[in-house]
């Protein structure tokens, strides 16, 4: 039987009581833990003006723990393509596969991970999003093999062929990955409702390509493993919290776990995140093994991403230890 493939995505998050240098230190121990655990990939998501995210430039965080790490690969989930020049990105992401041959993924998004005025701020221009198509083809021809005649080349990154993941909350990017033959990933760790759908689609419409013969998918879930149900439910109090501070417009740090999530959200907060923990797995080894093989029988996916804002560093190493025990043999 084979082991389901488990993969980490990271936003870097900074407690309350953290500085950004906190923060970094602790995803360096967590994907050093991802690596002895025989996790499969260990993605960094590009946010911008967050106080709880210090996953601002993924390739540069990107290349601190591919330096402290030794199998996991090492990719962006995503980088949001809009806000940045194919060009810069094949560059960046050249530079780490000469650096970390065979380790580097390059997950791209199309929307601007922020909000609208600071989207105003980054965007080299304002219809980017709709110009998404034609920048992921841009970026894999300058991540392709040089043709005669090019004027402009990536140095590094021609020839690096880097792996490259379409990623989406929508439809849009399924089916944009279904028709350029790439891998895709669905972020129904925060926007689960349209996952079964982006799901069919992408398989449905896929077009069999040099990179990729057959369809190839991920679907992102929410997870807080703990020795009991009651502790990890206590551990995701913490990301329900950051949940319920996004909604509300009023974003912070990481705030530390409670006893009672009800004495610090009101109703219409509690309904939101519910709303967002639709696919999650929250509870001791035997809560989480049921739960990840339900969602991986109900999805289908070839690889499953574990995400989960826990606020102690130990604990959130113990989660990521007791999810792989969890699912050995699944």
């Amino acid at each position: 039987m084979t082991r389901m493939r488990l993969s980490v995505l990271d936003l870097v998050p900074v407690r309350s009581d953290q500085s950004t240098s906190d923060a970094l230190a602790a995803s360096k121990n967590l994907a050093q833990t991802a690596d002895r655990l025989g996790y499969t990939r260990y993605w960094i998501a590009e946010h911008h003006n967050m106080p709880a995210v210090a996953a601002t430039s993924p390739p540069v965080v990107i290349a601190h723990l591919a330096a402290h790490t030794t199998h996991l690969r090492l990719g962006s989930g995503g980088v949001m393509l809009p806000n940045h020049a194919p060009l810069v990105i094949a560059e960046q992401f050249g530079t780490l596969e000469a650096l970390y041959p065979g380790r580097i993924d390059l997950g791209l998004g199309r929307a601007p991970g922020t909000d609208g005025e600071t989207a105003r701020a980054l965007r080299r221009y304002f219809e980017a999003a709709d110009q998404f198509p034609r920048d992921v083809m841009e970026l894999q021809a300058f991540l392709g093999d040089p043709v005669e005649g090019q004027r402009v080349t990536a140095w590094p990154g021609a020839g690096a062929k880097t792996p490259i993941w379409l990623l989406g909350s929508s439809l849009f990017s399924a089916e944009l990955a279904a028709h350029l033959g790439l891998p895709f990933a669905f972020a129904s760790h925060f926007a689960p409702e349209l996952l079964m759908q982006a799901l069919e689609t992408y398989r449905a419409g896929f077009r069999p390509s040099k990179t990729l013969a057959e369809p190839y998918s991920m679907a992102a879930i929410n997870v807080f493993a703990a020795e009991t149900d009651a502790a990890a439910e206590r551990l995701s109090t913490s990301m329900q919290q950051a949940f319920a501070a996004v909604v509300t417009g009023k974003p912070g740090r990481v705030k530390p776990p409670v006893d009672d999530i009800s004495t610090v959200l009101d109703a219409r907060q509690m309904a939101a995140v519910q709303s967002r923990l639709t696919y999650a797995a929250i509870g001791g080894r035997e809560t989480v093994r049921a739960k990840l093989a339900a969602f991986a029988d109900q999805t289908g996916v070839d690889e499953v991403m574990v995400t989960g804002m826990v606020f102690d560093l130990d604990a959130r190493i113990r989660s990521l230890e007791i999810t792989a025990e969890a699912v050995a043999g699944l």
